[in-house]
This record gives structure tokens, C-alpha cells and sequence, in this order.
């Protein structure tokens, strides 16, 4: 089920029942906003158009398992996606039908192909091979090379109303006060709020989260960088999505921070940060994000030099 997102749906199915197809979307916007699961509802609805293809609707769910064998789901491999997986794509794409109308992929976090697979894409892009679609989804499109945005629709998604994730949660049977608090920390990203459903644990740890947070913006560095040595050790091995995870959800509350401050409402816990230094802590706060997220970047020295920024 798809959670907001009626315009973009709309696009796609014009562009399908019209005849206007392109071989490629580039579907952009942040992250958990459901851009993959449109990409997978629409090649589902469109094996789905063809007759041979609802006389097996077991099919469809083979989609979302990315087994299909029209249908192929590229994702990074230690954090890059590698020219070998691009050709292997190619050559997938370019084989004969089995039994959808046509071939489709969706390549997820596009922004994480190198240069050398980026150029082998643009080959593809150029020379396509029989009906195919190819769905791009990315957080990060200014990493990608202009001939491959310039060869893709560009479909871009915004954050969902409140008031449908919330809707949609009392519909899966929460109470209505747990569904109002998720939809609001969701900040209109129907993924995040997915995640709250289906582990609330989750919700405690984003409380623990912002609570650190506020200790961070209230103490000194020393405090803030034990806080940094406690990540990389507790998390050991995986210290880049657990630093991930903790900046997302820091990212989220901090706009809604700086929002309030435009607005002229004043937050109790940050009424000593003007609006410049809140502003520029959130820029460096996305930059750092985005190289733990592409890069191999020492993760620990990110995240200290993010704290000397306060």
C-alpha cells in the first residue's frame, strides 16, 4: 500500500496509458519517503496490464522478493554499486520477456554507483534494448552524472501529510495518540512511520535519542565527544548505520526546531542558539551524513569534527 503520493502516482499512470513510457525514472526525494515502494507498486500494476500476467498473480509478489524473472532489484554492495553489477543489469535488461509485457529494474540508492558504473549506465540509457523500465531512487541526485538525469523523468517526492500516516496507522490498529506522536516524528516520511509500527521499541530509542541531543546542545565538548566514543564502541563493527540512524533522527527534530524558530516560536532547549548557528550546525549536520552514507570516510572523526561545530 502506498501512503500519500497521489500526484506522482497519477504522473506514472498517465505516462503508462497513454503510450508515453520512458525507459527511465530517476525518483528522488529523502530518504523513507516511499519512494521504493512506488517503484515496486508501479512495475507491479504494470505486469499486471498484461493478460498472461494476472493469470498468475503469485508473480506480483515474487516482485517484492526481486525474483521475478522480468524484473531485477539492484542494490550497493559495501556501500558502492560496482560496474560489474551495472553490466550484469545490462544484460539482464536485454534479455527476451518471460512472462510480464516487459523487462523492468530499480537500481536503489542510485547515488552509490562509482564513476566507472555510472558510465556503463549511460550506455545502457542510451541504447536501450526492447521495452524495458528502468526506476532509478536516490536521496542524493546532484551525485549523479547530468547525461543520466537528462536521459531520466524525474519524479520528485515531498514529505506526506500527517494526517495520512496517521490515518493509515489507526487503520492498521493503533490508538489514536501513539498514531498523532509517530506521525509527528515521522515528519511525513511514511517508511520512518512504518518502522515505528512494526517495532515499537523504535520509538523509545528515538526518545533516548533526542534526549541525548539536548544534552549535547546544552554541555560541553568533553561531554560530546565521550558521547561520539560511545557509539563507535557500542556499535563496533556497524558504527555507520548506528551513526546513520542517530543523525537522521537528529536531522528530523532539528528542522522542526528550526521551523519553529522562523515561525517565532521558541524552543525552551535551544533558545541560546541563534537562528545562523542552528541553520549552519544543520548544514554540517546533512554534510556528514551524506559522506557516512557514500563514503569511507572514518566514521568517528565525522561525527567528533560534527561536534565541534557547536
Amino acid at each position: 500500500m502506498i501512503i500519500g503520493h497521489q500526484k506522482q502516482w497519477k504522473i506514472l499512470e498517465k505516462s503508462a496509458e497513454t503510450g508515453k513510457l520512458p525507459h527511465a525514472f530517476l525518483f528522488s526525494g529523502q530518504e523513507k519517503l516511499g519512494k521504493k515502494r512506488v517503484a515496486f507498486e508501479f512495475i507491479s500494476w504494470l505486469f499486471e496490464k498484461d493478460a498472461d500476467f494476472i493469470e498468475h498473480p503469485r508473480q506480483s509478489r515474487d516482485i517484492e522478493k526481486g525474483i521475478h524473472p522480468d524484473f531485477i532489484f539492484l542494490e550497493p554492495a559495501n556501500k558502492e554499486i560496482q560496474i560489474s553489477q551495472i553490466r550484469e543489469l545490462s544484460w539482464k535488461l536485454s534479455l527476451k520477456n518471460v512472462s510480464a509485457p516487459l523487462k523492468a529494474a530499480i537500481i536503489d540508492r542510485a547515488h552509490s554507483m562509482n564513476q566507472e558504473a555510472q558510465g556503463c549506465l549511460l550506455k545502457t540509457l542510451e541504447e536501450p534494448k526492447g521495452r524495458t523500465v528502468l526506476i532509478l531512487v536516490t536521496e542524493h541526485p546532484k551525485t549523479l552524472l547530468p547525461t543520466i538525469i537528462s536521459r531520466c523523468q524525474t519524479i520528485k517526492f515531498y514529505p506526506v501529510k500527517y494526517p495520512e500516516i496517521e490515518n493509515y496507522l489507526i487503520s492498521k490498529g493503533m490508538g489514536k495518540a501513539d498514531a498523532e506522536e509517530i506521525a509527528q516524528i515521522s515528519l511525513g516520511r511514511p517508511g520512518l512511520a512504518l518502522d515505528f509500527l512494526l517495532d515499537p521499541q523504535k520509538i523509545e530509542t528515538y526518545r533516548a535519542i533526542i534526549s541525548d541531543l539536548l544534552k549535547i546542545f546544552n554541555t560541553g565538548l568533553s561531554f560530546r565527544f565521550q558521547y561520539v566514543k560511545n557509539i563507535s564502541d557500542s556499535a563496533k563493527d556497524n558504527v555507520s548505520n548506528k551513526a546513520k540512524e542517530i543523525l537522521e533522527i537528529w536531522l528530523g527534530y532539528l528542522r522542526k526546531i528550526l521551523l519553529s524558530k522562523i515561525q517565532g516560536r521558541e524552543d525552551e532547549n535551544f533558545k541560546n542558539f541563534s537562528l545562523a548557528k542552528l541553520k549552519k550546525f544543520i548544514e554540517e549536520l546533512q554534510r556528514t551524513i551524506f559522506l557516512t552514507s557514500t563514503t569511507n570516510i572514518n566514521q568517528r572523526l565525522a561525527l567528533e569534527n560534527l561536534m565541534l561545530e557547536l
